[in-house]
């Protein structure tokens, strides 16, 4: 843990600082049918356009039960075409490689992966999917999949800002405006910045080459820049290259790789003072702005000592260096970097990768793992993680409640029975989820034949499978062989159940809180700012985190570091 390394977390800190209230103000104007941009005089046409085609009337709000309605048909029929196209691929233009169709059960769990905004990959993109499909059935899932995120999470905000009302707004006009106005127009300046930082835009075929030792190699082309835009900031993940974000096209510089890690947080950041904004108390937003930051930034401290202490096993034997664990790593980012990416990318429920977690220690593949676990909200995806924390702040204000022996109020709103029903089944819906694929994978022929390893990594690389497909998060730790009918389909269903199974009991606690009436704040009201709150929510996260998930850990990383002091490997 040197200078340079605080430093840059301290740059990066102060980068996110600042950009964070700018992106809110926007998401404000983005968010409201009646907000005005700089981008009206282009974008207002088309949207109106749109709405025309769509038949849908911009002015005519959902209840929860529309809005969720709205957000499934999209989210299966978009499937189905994802699924047709991968199937067909070989019949469709711009496949230079003249790339064959996907498996079906390959193309079901690519097509769920990537409308379910997890992005998880059993293939590797180069040598699997032409330009074709990666620009029209992946890409376009990057944009909607992202903008259903951000709407849901407006519709929990409206719900808790509003009263007496049964409206959350309206999915399609959610889903045209963020796409337009805000995931658009930032992708274009985003790969514009990547192309002059030498990553690929073009349509060539492979490139064959001949090594130095006289060897031919085959060097990727295609239309990466656009797609790694919208993959970072949408909290997408899916690598063009099978290396992802360690590909040197992918991420071609240190200034690119810092961009990418701020963008992964860029618009999840944003959302918190978005939420600042609506409900007219923006040291609330600040708060939970601020709980996000502290178990951010014990995630990157954590994960980063483990790595530059380096590997147990290695000092026993005499091996020891100042370096750290570079194993997986590139040498261009080193430890530092690597550490800070792995973190992001899994408090931000991206999925890119600029190192191998497999290749982490125990103790710092465990922080991602965990972060993925405690349900990415940690600034989280795009949209997810506003919505997942605030799960978690109506259950932090119920707890203070019973804690003072009066009835919980959030924001003015009563929190009673019903709507902590609503947060506990989200929670338990994804805890479920990951541990009986995992429990069900472990104890299973299928799940054992995709090991690398034995022993306790080998059940650590089962459940960050699951965890990643549950939370939608889309990383791997990569030792795992996943592309089989059994893998790809229970990941498949693990995704579905991790997407949409808990985006209903949210949109239904959203139409809850939009029907309260709010009452003013009296001297026994629990603030939802300052120390004493930031603390409380925190500690709910990591209460929760941990009854649901120690045991499986203790099972996993913890025993597999404990092995690796006494000389074991696996």
């Amino acid at each position: 843990m040197n200078a340079s390394g605080w430093m840059q977390l301290a740059l990066y800190v102060g980068a996110l600082a600042a950009i964070t209230k700018p992106m809110g103000l926007y998401l404000l104007r983005v968010l409201e049918v009646d907000g005005r941009t700089w981008l009206d005089p282009v974008l207002r046409p088309a949207e109106r356009v749109t709405y025309r085609l769509m038949g849908v009337d911009p002015a005519r709000e959902h209840d929860w039960k529309q809005y969720a309605i709205a957000m499934l048909y999209f989210s299966a029929i978009s499937c189905l075409f994802t699924y047709a196209i991968l199937r067909l691929q070989p019949h469709l233009p711009l496949n230079p490689q003249h790339l064959g169709p996907l498996s079906p059960h390959l193309a079901f769990n690519t097509a769920v992966s990537f409308m379910s905004n997890t992005n998880w990959q059993s293939y590797g993109g180069e040598t699997t999917m032409s330009y074709f499909s990666q620009m029209v059935a992946l890409v376009i899932h990057h944009f909607t999949s992202a903008a259903a995120g951000i709407g849901i999470a407006a519709a929990l905000v409206r719900g808790i800002a509003r009263q007496g009302v049964r409206t959350v707004g309206n999915f399609w006009v959610d889903l045209v405006r963020v796409t337009y106005y805000l995931l658009l127009p930032l992708c274009l300046v985003y790969a514009l910045f990547l192309v002059s930082q030498g990553m690929i835009q073009n349509f060539a075929p492979y490139t064959a080459a001949t090594t130095l030792e006289g060897r031919s190699q085959t060097i990727v082309q295609g239309p990466m820049a656009s797609q790694v835009a919208i993959k970072l900031l949408g909290t997408n993940g899916g690598g063009y290259a099978n290396a992802n974000a360690a590909h040197p096209f992918e991420n071609p510089t240190p200034l690119s790789n810092f961009i990418q890690m701020l963008s992964m947080f860029a618009i999840g950041s944003g959302l918190t003072y978005y939420l600042g904004r609506l409900t007219r108390n923006q040291k609330h937003g600040w708060s939970v702005w601020a709980a996000m930051l502290l178990m951010f930034l014990a995630g990157t401290l954590a994960c980063w000592a483990a790595e530059a202490h380096g590997n147990p096993i290695h000092r026993q034997l005499g091996l020891a260096a100042d370096g750290g664990n570079m194993e997986g790593k590139e040498v261009r980012f080193g430890i530092f970097n690597s550490a800070l990416f792995a973190t992001v990318t899994t408090d931000a429920s991206c999925g890119a990768v600029n190192a191998m977690h497999d290749s982490f220690t125990a103790l710092g593949g465990l922080i991602p793992l965990f972060n993925i676990q405690l349900g990415e909200v940690i600034v989280g995806g795009v949209g997810a993680g506003l919505y997942g924390m605030l799960v978690f702040v109506v259950l932090a204000v119920f707890i203070a409640g019973l804690m003072v022996g009066r009835t919980p109020e959030y924001l003015g709103k009563k929190i009673e029975a019903g709507e902590i029903k609503l947060c506990m089944l989200a929670l338990l819906i994804v805890t479920i989820d990951i541990l009986v694929f995992a429990a069900w994978a472990a104890v299973s022929p299928w799940g054992q034949a995709g090991l690398n390893n034995a022993g306790p990594h080998g059940l650590s690389e089962i459940l960050y499978a699951f965890s990643s497909a549950a939370g939608n998060n889309g990383s791997a730790f990569a030792g795992l062989s996943a592309n089989t009918p059994w893998y790809n389909t229970t990941l498949g269903l693990a995704m579905l159940i991790g997407r949409f199974l808990m985006i209903i009991p949210i949109l239904a606690l959203a139409g809850s809180l939009a029907r309260k009436k709010m009452a003013p704040a009296s001297a026994g009201t629990f603030p939802v700012h300052g120390g004493t709150f930031v603390v409380l929510l925190i500690g709910t996260i990591l209460l929760v985190g941990a009854l649901n998930f120690i045991p499986v850990l203790t099972l996993g990383p913890i025993v597999e570091h404990m092995l690796t002091l006494q000389g074991e490997v696996f």
